[in-house]
């Protein structure tokens, strides 16, 4: 019987840590004043609640239970600290007691993860280390995940989030979001933090699902609170774009976890009322005027959103926002989602011949997609070696098993 309760209650403890811990995480920050502290009281946290909970039962407010548990976990082992070393500088005790009344809440967002990221987005730390930091300590990507988004090692990308930390630290950064005069120069870094976040979650980097629902869940959740805080056109932007993007979700997979194209997804598993709310938001950040490469991608997805059948896709128009968002945004990436266009629009000659040119220049050789989509071209000229070989670069290149799968089974047909 005992063995059944630890098990159930490991269960609930489970669920509370992948749905529940980064905004745990957060509070205690706010609370205790320092990132490696309140990661130490999180995971003390839910040690004693393992212990606990199978004798008292769940609490009321589980999340409230481990945030006062981790608080004092954290009030203890810095008594410990301070009596075993006196000149230990840490913060006292009675400091952390306190801080909640030391910190002032903010009117405009009631939300901890929302000024962790500003925190963590500051501009006294790089560009680089501002997103790594929250994509870690906001989101809970693995150092690793992060690592492969940045073309790095994992030793490298975990020195960059401990100096980013100590930063913080040193220069007294202070955890509140910014005031309104400053929030303008500081929304870039998040927004690049927020898309980051939502595209782990609708296309996983590597392992065995194609998809990660929390993470894309949380980009869109943040960047509503955003949209509530600074309704700019380009908050607004990648809000429509989240929502267009994960409308397409429940058809993106095969009940058993294979990928399907978007030209042969049933669409009508796409959510309308996603669409219903992308397409409102983009219409309405791109009538500013003063919108960006966000609302631009946010009007791509529309248009494909707007077609009930892959047949019936504007690609003339697709193609024209790709010009524009080349011109505003250059990057080797946005030529070959380009590339793909311009071959639905003029054949898939001309889309091979855009991506020669994006590998003659040495971008994206190491990038899987560039190779996926030039042996997709090579295989509707019927140049079938051709297409293997691109294929087989694709699939050494490739981390995520359903795109694995994916190329494998195109190999497969060709043979």
């Amino acid at each position: 019987m005992t063995e059944n309760v630890n098990e159930g209650i490991r269960d609930v403890l489970d669920k509370l840590y992948r749905s529940e811990s980064r905004q745990i995480l957060a509070t205690l920050i706010r609370l205790l004043g320092d990132f490696d502290l309140a990661e130490d009281a999180l995971h003390d946290a839910f040690r004693v609640a393992l212990e606990q909970w199978a004798i008292e039962g769940v609490p009321t407010n589980p999340r409230a239970w481990l945030i006062s548990t981790g608080r004092f976990k954290a009030i203890d082992r810095l008594r410990r600290t301070r009596h075993e070393d006196p000149l230990d500088s840490t913060c006292e005790p009675a400091e952390i007691v306190a801080s909640d009344a030391e910190i002032p809440e903010n009117e405009g967002v009631e939300d901890d993860r929302l000024r962790l990221i500003f925190t963590c987005c500051h501009p006294a730390l790089a560009s680089e280390a501002r997103i790594a930091l929250t994509l870690r300590e906001v989101c809970g990507l693995t150092t690793e995940e992060i690592a492969r988004a940045f073309l790095t090692t994992p030793p490298a990308l975990a020195q960059r989030i401990v100096r980013a930390k100590t930063k913080i630290r040193d220069a007294h950064i202070p955890y509140q979001v910014p005031s309104p005069a400053e929030l303008p120069e500081r929304l870039d870094t998040v927004l690049q933090v927020v898309y980051l976040v939502f595209n782990e979650g609708y296309s996983a980097s590597s392992g065995e699902s194609l998809t990660r629902p929390d993470l894309s869940g949380e980009a869109i959740r943040l960047g509503r609170l955003l949209m509530e805080l600074l309704p700019e056109p380009e908050v607004i932007g990648l809000v429509a774009l989240m929502l267009l993007h994960e409308s397409r979700r429940p058809a993106r997979t095969s009940p058993e976890g294979e990928l399907i194209l978007l030209d042969v997804q049933d669409r009508s598993l796409w959510n309308r009322d996603h669409i219903k709310e992308g397409t409102a938001l983009v219409e309405r950040a791109l009538t500013t005027r003063r919108f960006g490469p966000y609302t631009l991608q946010a009007a791509i997805a529309a248009v494909h959103a707007e077609a009930e059948q892959a047949g019936a896709t504007d690609w003339t128009q697709i193609t024209a926002l790709y010009d524009l968002l080349a011109r505003i945004d250059p990057s080797p990436v946005v030529e070959l989602n380009r590339a793909v266009a311009v071959a639905m629009r003029d054949g898939p000659a001309a889309g091979l011949a855009l991506v020669d040119n994006i590998l003659a220049r040495g971008d994206l050789e190491d990038y899987h997609l560039t190779h996926s989509v030039r042996a997709d071209f090579y295989r509707r000229l019927g140049k079938i070696a051709e297409a293997r070989a691109a294929y087989h670069q694709a699939l050494a290149l490739t981390k995520l098993a359903p795109e694995r799968r994916f190329l494998e089974r195109r190999l497969r047909e060709l043979a």
